[in-house]
C-alpha cells in the first residue's frame, strides 16, 4: 500500500484526529496517572535507592498536592507521543486488518510504545521490556475510553463535551487511585511485596575488581590492599565534600569491611548504618571514603554519595 493509499484510506475515514478525541484522551491519560505513580512509587521503593532523593512520602504527598496543576499537560503530552500516533496507524490499517478499531488501536498503543522502549533502551534510560509493557499498560485505558465515548457521542443528546469528560475523568483518577492504594496495602498485607534488604557480604567476597561507568576502578585484595584507577574519594575539605566535589584517584591503597556503618557520613540522613568498604587512598590523594554496599546478593554494589543526600552526585561500581 503506498501513500496515496493510506491518504486516501485516512480521508475516507474522516478526520485523522479529531479535537473532541484529543481532549478525552487527554483527560484520561491524566486521570490515570495518580493510580499509575502510586504504583510506580511503591515498586520501586522495593529497590535500593542509595540514599537519594527527599524522602518517599514527602515527595509523594508534593506530587498530591501539585497534581491539578501538572497533570492535564502530562496527559496532552501522552496523547500527543502515544495515544494519536496508535490512532493513526490503526486508522491506517483501515480493513485491512480485521476487528473493531477499538482492536487495532490497541495494536497501535503496544507497536508506538515498543518503539519508544528501543529509544529509551538506545539511550540507557530504562530496559526494553519493562518499559514497553508499563507504555501499553498506560495505553489501554485512553484507548477504551475513546471507544466508549465515541459510541456514545453518536446517540443524539449523549455526548459529554469536554468539561464533562475532564470532570468525569477527574471522578475516575479518585477512584483508580483509592483501589490501587487498597490493592498494595492488601498486596502489603499479604507479604506479596518485600522491603529491600542491601546483600550481607564477607571480606572473600568483596574482594575482586569493581568498575563504574564513568571509568573508576576499585581492585579489592584479599589481604586488604586496593588498587584505584580514576575511583572518586573523599577530599580533604568537609566544605568540599558538603559541595559535592570529590579527588579522582590512582595508585593504591588499603580497604576493610565496616559492619557498623561507623564511617558512614550520612548515618541518618542518608542508607543508614548499612555494610560498606573504607578505601583509604594512599599517596595522599583523597581521604578514607565509606563505598555502602548495595544492590543484590547475585548482582552486587558499592555506591557512594558525594553532597548533600537530597540532591548529590552518586557513583556506582558493579563487580566484574
Amino acid at each position: 500500500m503506498g501513500w496515496g493509499d493510506m491518504r486516501r484510506r485516512l480521508r475516507d475515514a474522516g478526520p485523522a484526529w479529531s479535537y473532541d478525541e484529543t481532549y478525552t484522551a487527554a483527560a484520561v491519560c491524566a486521570g490515570q496517572l495518580p493510580a499509575a505513580g502510586l504504583i510506580w512509587w511503591v515498586v520501586s521503593s522495593t529497590g535500593d535507592d542509595y540514599g537519594v532523593g527527599y524522602g518517599g512520602a514527602f515527595g509523594l504527598a508534593c506530587l498530591v498536592l501539585f497534581a491539578p496543576l501538572y497533570l492535564p499537560f502530562l496527559g496532552l503530552l501522552h496523547t500527543v507521543l502515544h495515544i494519536a500516533p496508535a490512532a493513526l496507524l490503526a486508522r491506517a490499517a483501515g480493513r485491512r486488518v480485521p476487528g473493531p478499531e477499538w482492536v487495532r488501536h490497541l495494536t497501535g498503543a503496544a507497536l508506538v510504545a515498543s518503539a519508544w522502549a528501543a529509544l529509551a533502551d538506545a539511550v540507557g534510560a530504562g530496559g526494553f521490556a519493562a518499559t514497553a509493557v508499563g507504555l501499553t499498560a498506560l495505553g489501554v485505558l485512553p484507548v477504551l475510553a475513546l471507544a466508549y465515548v465515541r459510541r456514545r457521542g453518536r446517540a443524539p443528546g449523549r455526548a459529554w463535551g469536554c468539561w464533562g469528560v475532564w470532570f468525569r475523568a477527574g471522578g475516575a483518577a479518585v477512584a483508580l487511585f483509592a483501589v490501587a492504594f487498597g490493592g498494595l496495602l492488601a498486596a502489603d498485607r499479604m507479604g506479596l511485596i518485600d522491603a529491600y534488604e542491601p546483600p550481607v557480604l564477607s571480606a572473600a567476597q568483596l574482594a575482586g575488581t569493581w568498575r563504574g561507568e564513568d571509568g573508576a576502578v576499585l581492585r579489592l585484595d584479599p589481604g586488604g590492599r586496593a588498587g584505584l584507577s580514576r575511583l572518586p574519594e573523599r577530599s580533604g575539605s568537609s566544605e568540599a565534600w558538603a559541595d559535592g566535589t570529590f579527588a579522582v584517584c590512582d595508585g593504591t591503597g588499603t580497604w576493610s569491611l565496616d559492619r557498623e556503618g561507623r564511617a558512614d557520613p550520612y548515618p541518618e540522613d542518608g542508607p543508614g548504618e548499612r555494610d560498606g568498604v573504607v578505601v583509604r587512598p594512599g599517596g595522599g590523594c583523597g581521604e578514607d571514603t565509606y563505598w555502602t554496599i548495595g544492590g543484590t546478593e547475585r548482582r552486587p554494589e558499592l555506591f557512594v554519595l558525594f553532597g548533600d543526600p537530597d540532591a548529590g552526585e552518586l557513583h556506582i561500581l558493579t563487580r566484574d
